[in-house]
């Protein structure tokens, strides 16, 4: 097995864990202030998803023994790019970031960083990662499979975001929760 591949799946399994603590806090944070919590019924699938995709990445390099793309570096410097992208995502919505669906009435919707040009800056990230970090390893059917359920779960997600948002704010917005 590769050192590399141990080093980026455990930063990523840490990052993760990190961002399950920020969100909690965020959901304590807006809920204290009368936050609603929509979309609770598809939530476990998301997490079943992104758990999943971790398992399956790390029993497709376990299995598979495959060396690194030949492109690997280029590929590395992507998700690192992405992951900028991600922590700019985060910071821009600040206690409004969750990975649930949150939305607090009477708060105005968040359209600065790369909100300002993109209504799911983060969902975007997170399609792209899940493209990018099994192509590093070579794990392609990680890759094509994750990414097509991610992009069916997105379009469950995103449904429930905006219908969420239209019911609370009279102009629907952009306010996007979620980073898993």
């Amino acid at each position: 097995m590769n050192i590399l591949f141990f080093i980026v799946f455990a930063i990523i399994c840490l990052q993760r864990i990190v961002e399950l603590r920020i969100a909690k806090a965020n959901e304590h944070y807006m809920k204290e202030r009368g936050a609603i919590e929509f979309g609770q019924s598809h939530y476990p699938f998301i997490v079943l998803l992104h758990v999943s995709f971790l398992c399956s990445l790390f029993i497709e390099h376990y299995v598979k023994n495959a060396s690194l793309n030949p492109l690997w570096i280029l590929l590395l410097g992507f998700f690192l790019l992405l992951q900028i992208g991600r922590v700019w995502a985060i910071k821009s919505l600040g206690h409004f970031w969750n990975t649930k669906i949150i939305v607090l009435p009477d708060a105005n919707l968040v359209k600065k960083g790369p909100y300002k040009w993109l209504p799911h800056p983060n969902y975007l990230i997170v399609a792209l990662e899940i493209a990018v970090i099994p192509l590093i390893f070579q794990a392609y059917y990680t890759a094509v499979l994750f990414t097509i359920l991610n992009m069916v779960m997105m379009f469950v997600r995103i449904s429930a975001e905006e219908a969420a948002l239209k019911s609370v704010y009279k102009d629907g917005g952009n306010l996007e929760n979620s980073s898993l």
